[in-house]
C-alpha cells in the first residue's frame, strides 16, 4: 500500500501572459468550462458555491478565495458543512513564451474527528476514498489545464483582474 498524498501540482505552459491568465481563472464563474467535475457556479463575492459531479456522484463546495494576487496567484479554500477539506489554486509564472501555469492541490483533512468526518462525508458524496482523491485529482488537474489553455488560445481572456465576479 502507498502512502497517503497530501498536496499535488500540475504545470502547463500557456502562450499568454500572465495578467491574461489569470483574468480567466479569477472569473470563478468560467471554472465549470475547464474542470471535468465542476459543473455550476454561484459566486458571491470573495466566496462561491461550486456544484461538481463525478459519474452519479452530485455534490457541493463551499469555497472563498484566499489568494487573490492578479498575474502571480489565485487560490480558494474549499470546505464542506464548514469542514475543512482542500486548497486549489493556481500559480502563474512568466515564460519567454507565456504563462506557466501550476494548478495545486493541499488536502486540508488532517486531524481528529474532523478529519474523519470530513473524509466520509467526501466518500459518500464522491465515491472515492481519501486515501485515493490525489490519484482522481492529478488526472482532473491535467485536463483542467488542458481546457484552460484551450479555452484562453481560442476565446480572448478578459482583462478584469481583481478577485473574480461579485454578484
Amino acid at each position: 500500500m502507498t502512502a497517503r498524498i497530501w498536496s499535488l501540482e500540475e504545470s502547463l505552459e500557456i502562450p499568454l501572459p500572465p495578467h491574461a491568465v489569470y483574468a480567466a481563472l479569477a472569473d470563478i464563474r468560467r471554472m465549470k468550462e475547464w474542470s471535468p467535475e465542476v459543473i455550476w457556479v454561484w459566486p458571491r463575492g470573495e466566496r462561491f458555491v461550486g456544484v461538481n459531479r463525478k459519474a452519479c456522484w452530485i455534490w457541493f463546495a463551499t469555497c472563498r478565495i484566499v489568494i487573490a494576487d492578479p498575474g502571480r496567484e489565485f487560490a480558494f479554500d474549499n470546505t464542506t458543512f464548514g469542514l475543512p477539506v482542500a486548497r486549489w489554486g493556481y500559480r502563474l509564472t512568466p515564460t519567454e513564451r507565456g504563462t506557466q501555469v501550476t494548478e495545486y492541490w493541499i488536502d486540508r483533512r488532517r486531524h481528529g474527528w474532523r478529519r474523519r468526518a470530513a473524509e466520509m462525508l467526501g466518500l459518500v458524496f464522491t465515491g472515492t476514498p481519501a486515501a485515493r482523491r490525489a490519484v482522481h485529482n492529478r488526472a482532473g488537474m491535467r485536463e483542467t489545464l488542458r481546457r484552460l489553455s484551450a479555452a484562453c488560445r481560442t476565446a480572448p481572456c478578459t482583462t478584469q483582474g481583481g478577485r473574480g465576479p461579485t454578484r
